[in-house]
């Protein structure tokens, strides 16, 4: 297992949630609509259920999703998640005699009316079949649109069988998220089909090492094995992250530390699933180095933020624009880099091809250079 903070991390690929209550009820259950209350995530009426419209409201969008797995003879059990540990509870070892076996069961969620549904990639992948259950009873086949294993999101959609229209769940900005701010996680833990629950943002940005663009939304909301692919939604019923994992317990439970992938990351890679199936970042061909203040001082470094050079490829974008080694990035277009971690969010959000302003610091001089970033993996 992966581990976070000296605990094993568990990736939600079924789901549960359990409400804690955290406004004061009004008499009415149906009192308060969200256009009433939509003006601001504070701005919560005294004595009303806003979480009960919210859930009332938004459930009908949220779906659930049963996968079946394609096994080649090669191919690694499907309790190999990116977090080492099982994602799906009671999932049968090999021995099979067709190459297929049950995958087990996940969440998601309509992002329009033709049926279109974020969720995890883990829920989806090397899934055979994809079986969608809305929250009426009805079920659909889904195929899968795009996927993205670096960001662990997945686009899948259904299709109507009458010409109806599905509802669905309109995307936030969760740049605009507070720590502190009420959210509400829905899904299906444990088969526990559209269980609510509720919770407060507890941090943002988080890095769990889940991989190279991790910026997770941490909540209280009790999240657990089943809720991977489902809504995290703000009080004016917008989605605002995805459930993708949490921090268990000794039993492998919620101990009130879960995680979310902002919805700001699906939307922007939200056309390439659509239009290509799979996200297409820019690649500098450069390897970098935390500044730590021993380097500091062995290099007679003049700033103590950035991202430190270590090596440039031969021939590649960053060597052809002039990077060289030793030089620290502090800017990237127009982006600051004030540590490791920020300067491969910024290069992916480039479109290859794209000429960029990279400020850089070499020896004692500040100095501007142009890049032109080429598609990762060229």
């Amino acid at each position: 297992m992966k581990k976070y903070a000296g605990k094993s991390l568990v990736i939600l690929a079924i789901c549960l949630l359990v409400a804690p209550i955290i406004q004061g009820v009004s008499s009415s259950p149906h009192s308060t609509s969200l256009a009433h209350a939509n003006s601001g995530a504070g701005n919560v009426l005294v004595g009303t259920n806003i979480v009960e419209t919210v859930a009332r409201e938004q459930n009908p969008a949220v779906v659930g999703i049963q996968t079946k797995l394609l096994l080649g003879p090669d191919a690694q059990m499907p309790n190999q998640s990116p977090f080492g540990a099982p994602p799906f509870p009671g999932t049968p070892f090999p021995g099979q005699p067709d190459d297929s076996m049950p995958g087990g069961s996940g969440s998601g969620f309509l992002i329009d009316s033709e049926g279109h549904i974020l969720t995890n990639h883990h829920v989806v992948d090397n899934a055979k079949e994809i079986l969608v259950s809305l929250m009426d009873g009805k079920e659909y086949e889904a195929k899968v649109i795009g996927a993205d294993s670096k960001t662990d999101i997945a686009l899948i959609k259904i299709t109507a069988k009458n010409g109806e229209k599905f509802p669905y769940i309109k995307l936030g900005d969760s740049s605009a998220l507070n720590v502190g701010e009420w959210v509400v996680a829905i899904g299906n833990p444990f088969g526990l089909s559209h269980s609510v629950t509720v919770g407060v943002v507890s941090a943002k940005g988080r890095n769990i090492g889940a991989g190279p663009y991790d910026e997770f939304i941490q909540t209280d909301a009790s999240i657990n094995p089943g809720n991977s692919g489902g809504p995290l939604v703000n009080l004016k019923g917008e989605a605002i992250g995805i459930n993708t994992a949490i921090l268990p317990g000794t039993g492998g439970g919620n101990v009130g530390i879960g995680f979310a992938l902002p919805i700001d990351m699906a939307k922007a890679i939200l056309k390439d699933l659509k239009e290509d199936g799979k996200v297409t970042r820019g690649w500098l061909g450069i390897m970098i180095q935390e500044i730590t203040p021993e380097l500091s001082e062995a290099l007679n470094l003049t700033v103590k933020t950035g991202a430190l050079v270590s090596d440039v490829e031969p021939g590649g974008p960053a060597d052809k624009g002039g990077l060289k080694r030793g030089d620290v990035i502090v800017k990237f277009a127009g982006q600051e880099v004030n540590d490791l971690e920020t300067l491969p969010k910024a290069v992916a959000k480039v479109l290859p091809g794209k000429p960029v302003q990279v400020e850089i610091v070499r020896g004692d001089k500040r100095q501007t250079l142009t890049l032109v970033t080429a598609p990762m993996g060229s």
